[in-house]
């Protein structure tokens, strides 16, 4: 089991992982070790437990909030692959604007015509 050494808050840790997981222990360390900066700017020099319960406090709030908007986009996108596909938006031509279209074209067929008996 590989043991590496992380720094969280400024302090070194010795911590143990499975083989191939390293990156994954730096990248979580690293992102706990960017939780207890701010703190202890803020704060000043806080005791181990308290920095890392703090930091880790504040990891847990903002994946919580990431899990309900990934809940929230699920649950739209299951909605939206449930409509059936004859209900989808689709633009509908009314029948009146149709009729309209082609009494303008015949009226200017009309005018065309007229123009080339003149000519």
């Amino acid at each position: 089991m590989p043991d590496l050494e992380v720094t969280i808050g400024g302090r070194p840790f010795q911590v143990s992982c499975q083989p191939g997981e390293e990156h994954f222990l730096r990248s979580a360390a690293g992102m706990l070790d960017a939780e207890a900066a701010p703190l202890i700017e803020q704060m000043g020099r806080l005791p181990e437990a308290k920095m890392l319960l703090m930091a880790g406090l504040l990891l847990a709030d903002k994946t919580a909030a990431l899990e309900d908007e990934l809940r929230v986009a699920r649950g739209r996108v299951a909605e939206l692959e449930a409509r059936p596909v004859g209900t989808r938006d689709v633009a509908v031509i009314p029948p009146q604007v149709i009729e309209t279209l082609a009494e303008i074209a015949a009226r200017a067929e009309a005018i065309a015509a007229r123009v080339e008996e003149k000519a």
